[in-house]
């Protein structure tokens, strides 16, 4: 995987090195989109394990829809197809519950797989339309979580066992001396419940290394928690030095003091973090807050392509903003770096303007990185240069025919993205500085990247006489 690198520094292990710089001055005074990473808590599911769920697929059959697990809706809901799911937390009990035979001794005993306070009941019955078959059927509420069928009569009790062996929800267990048992018919029986496992801010740490190894473009927390925020760009700024392109969005609730929701967001001053102000809105009459707003902005983030702008990009579904600011709260916000909510001429709910965190650009960094489809585009850019350029090492001769081998296919890149309407201009060469040598070779791509027309000036000139 590409790393960064400092000019002038020499790696000891082979592969490519990326770094960036800046063309001019600051103004004055394969691309992978739609995979949002969503860490969440849940009365069910795998604990401390990163699974990859689609749009198609859903998230309710894996983790059902107790506690935080919104956030993943939220973030389908923006427009991401994929989500990388990973449930937070450690400890916790599974739900069990005893069958008994028809002399009312326990013959099989099913346990939930992962713990989790989620109400469970159980329906054993004759199948309607084969009496030879039985039907084992668990409930969450009135909605029906798993089903299996098994053979009648006697070893009923052995049958279900094997029945559940490829279940991914439930285990079951005959007890000794039970196999050949036939099993009550039973409606309706309630589980004994489990216990939520507990969150602690290492557990947020452990499901970020369980997330690291998958590529996503975004990623959100549960929490509108400020140390866990920290902790999230810390995360997001390490895997990016490993060569991840990832953006994280965060909010917090309304009722933290605006002025101090606004000092955490300059606060980060992190091209790769994005912080929604105002997140308290109404959406198609459920209000939503905090971090439910935040996972519906790593979806719509993740899923716009990097040859478009969020900004005055309508949300659809959000009908209703419930903290709405003046001009002048607008215009502090958004100098300190804020993604904030404000109504069209329609009345419907927009971003104002598509920026992050970054207000004071790094050395090595121009203005554009404070945009987001920039930085989009950028990424984009860096990650397909970065690719094409680690599958050519060792393939090829540090020689002349080799370095132009180099350059030919990541200009192919940037011609593609020009192509594709991401870039003005974008131009490969071998380095004038650093002179390749032994097994290291040193490039230049100088890179135009385009931005939308976010700032339309009119001027009106009119006159007293009517006469043309």
């Amino acid at each position: 995987m590409a790393e960064t690198y400092m000019i002038g520094e020499t790696k000891v292990r082979p592969g490519t090195y990326f770094n960036f710089q800046k063309n001019g001055r600051n103004a004055q005074a394969s691309v992978v989109n739609g995979v949002t990473a969503v860490l969440f808590r849940s009365d069910f599911g795998p604990l401390c394990q990163a699974v990859e769920l689609s749009v198609e697929d859903g998230y309710q059959d894996t983790f059902g829809t107790g506690l935080t697990t919104d956030a993943m809706k939220q973030a389908f809901h923006g427009g991401a197809k994929t989500i990388i799911a990973c449930r937070v937390g450690n400890g916790g009990t599974q739900a069990t519950i005893s069958l008994s035979d028809l002399e009312g001794e326990t013959a099989v005993i099913l346990t939930a797989i992962y713990p989790g306070e989620k109400d469970f009941t159980i329906t054993i019955r004759e199948k309607l339309t084969d009496n030879t078959v039985k039907q084992c059927i668990i409930y969450t509420g009135t909605t029906e979580f798993e089903k299996v069928e098994f053979i009648a009569g006697e070893g009923e009790a052995a049958a279900l066992v094997k029945a559940f062996v490829s279940s991914k929800k439930f285990k079951a267990q005959v007890e000794n001396g039970k196999e050949t048992a036939i099993l009550q018919n039973v409606s309706q029986s309630k589980f004994l419940s489990g216990t939520n496992p507990q969150t602690t801010t290492e557990d947020y740490s452990n499901a970020f290394l369980q997330v690291e190894p998958f590529e996503f473009n975004t990623i959100c927390v549960d929490t509108e928690d400020s140390a866990i925020h920290l902790l999230l760009q810390s995360f997001i700024n390490r895997i990016f030095n490993a060569g991840s392109f990832v953006q994280a969005v965060v909010a917090e609730k309304h009722t933290i003091e605006l002025e101090t929701r606004q000092a955490h967001a300059a606060a980060f001053n992190d091209e790769k973090m994005n912080y929604v102000l105002n997140a308290y809105v109404k959406e198609q009459g459920t209000e939503i807050d905090g971090y439910q707003t935040a996972a519906r902005f790593a979806g719509l983030i993740g899923a716009c392509p990097s040859n478009s702008s969020l900004t005055h990009t309508v949300i659809n579904g959000f009908t209703e903003i419930l903290e709405r600011l003046t001009n002048s709260q607008i215009v502090t916000a958004e100098k300190r770096g804020c993604l904030v909510l404000t109504y069209n001429s329609q009345k419907q709910v927009w971003i104002d303007n598509a920026i992050n965190t970054l207000i004071t650009p790094a050395d090595n960094q121009d203005d554009g990185w404070k945009k987001i489809r920039r930085v989009k585009t950028r990424f984009e850019l860096i990650r397909r240069m970065n690719i094409t350029s680690d599958n050519l090492v060792g393939k090829i001769d540090n020689d002349k025919n080799g370095r132009s081998t180099v350059i030919s296919q990541l200009q192919t890149v940037g011609d593609a993205m020009i192509a594709e309407g991401k870039l003005i201009a974008c131009t490969v060469s071998e380095s004038v500085v650093y002179a390749a040598d032994g097994d290291s070779a040193w490039f230049d791509i100088s890179v135009v990247d385009k931005d939308s027309m976010e700032h339309i000036y009119l001027t009106y000139r009119f006159q007293f006489g009517t006469n043309v």
